[in-house]
């Protein structure tokens, strides 16, 4: 899959909006948002409660309840359906945080110790069936059934992209179309259904909402080759260089070094990752060799191409502040720091 620098928009010297300016056309909606989200996670059992308002202090960008307010925005007013989609949307993607953590070992996430940390893995365990169940129970509620759908067909993505993964990881045999596969369900999944459900929650036209899932899909694969990306670069991310390396993630810009190596390179470097991924001087010598192959231009170009297909359905949009907020957002996750 190859694209062409010319049809994306400009490098981030051209962007300077930030989140808060993006978010104008639905600023009250987040806070309304904000509140119904917070009251959704609150229990009966004192440390649930306690861990749920760990969870809440500890947001982050808001990425996707800005996403599905704002398609929501696009066809109609934003009332009950559209807060009821952002909290589903939101409860499950903060319940699969938590299990991964769990999956993946991790002691932090976006600087915070995280839940299994704090509280070991059982009740981590635990917290993300809570939220699972609580992000259920409140679409049933409110007869939300085909947000339900929505999301429940991005939950099982994810967990199928995150099982390809550990497959292929052990053998590190990941072809481009497998990674996009498992980045598309992995990621991009979910995106998609907030983009979707908003969508559902202010128009019944199926074409409508076909497309936003669609461009959701386009955003969330942008989305996250920018996350790959970050792992042979030199910004401040947030996390330590060559972590994906470390854990034997194949992402685009290392499958295109593999694929353009000669064969003792692509021996040499497959043994690091697989055996000698530990080593910081090992993890160093891959990303440098993935430098100097192209791969970091290539995956960039990768990115564009799909952040061009998404302005291309968003395009057919109608023509609003809460349109050119979501091409802003769209630009701003691809050209993020960190």
């Amino acid at each position: 899959m190859r694209y062409s620098l010319d049809a994306a928009l400009a490098p981030s010297t051209r962007f300077t909006m930030t989140l808060d300016t993006i978010k104008q056309p639905i600023t009250r909606e987040l806070d309304v948002f904000e509140e119904r989200f917070r009251e959704s996670m609150r229990s009966n059992v004192p440390l649930l409660d306690k861990i749920t308002w760990y969870i809440v202090r500890r947001k982050g960008k808001q990425v996707r309840p800005m996403l599905l307010l704002l398609s929501a925005r696009l066809f109609g007013p934003i009332e009950e359906p559209s807060y009821t989609a952002a909290s589903l949307v939101e409860l499950l993607h903060t319940a699969t945080l938590v299990h991964d953590d769990v999956v993946d070992d991790s002691n932090e996430r976006r600087g915070f110790f995280s839940i299994n940390a704090l509280w070991k893995n059982k009740i981590a365990v635990l917290v993300g069936d809570f939220l699972l169940s609580q992000g259920l129970s409140l679409a049933v509620k409110t007869n939300q059934y085909r947000m339900l759908e929505i999301v429940s067909r991005a939950v099982k993505e994810m967990a199928e992209g995150e099982l390809l993964q550990m497959e292929k990881a052990r053998r590190l045999d990941i072809k481009e179309e497998i990674y996009y596969d498992i980045i598309r369900q992995k990621t991009a999944s979910l995106i998609a259904a907030a983009c979707c459900a908003g969508a559902v929650s202010t128009t019944t036209d199926e074409a409508i909402i076909q497309r936003m899932w669609l461009f959701g899909e386009k955003t969330g694969m942008a989305f996250q080759i920018r996350d790959d990306l970050f792992d042979f670069g030199d910004d401040d991310i947030g996390k330590p260089l060559g972590i994906d390396i470390k854990e034997k993630k194949m992402t685009l810009p290392l499958i295109y070094a593999l694929n353009k190596a000669d064969k003792s390179t692509r021996q040499r470097v497959i043994n690091i990752i697989k055996n000698e991924s530990h080593k910081t001087e090992k993890v160093a010598e891959v990303i440098q060799m993935v430098r100097e192959s192209g791969g970091i231009e290539y995956a960039r170009q990768a990115m564009y191409g799909f952040r061009q297909e998404a302005f291309d359905l968003l395009d057919q949009a109608p023509d609003t502040p809460a349109r050119q907020a979501l091409r802003d957002l769209l630009i701003f996750v691809t050209e993020r720091k960190k």
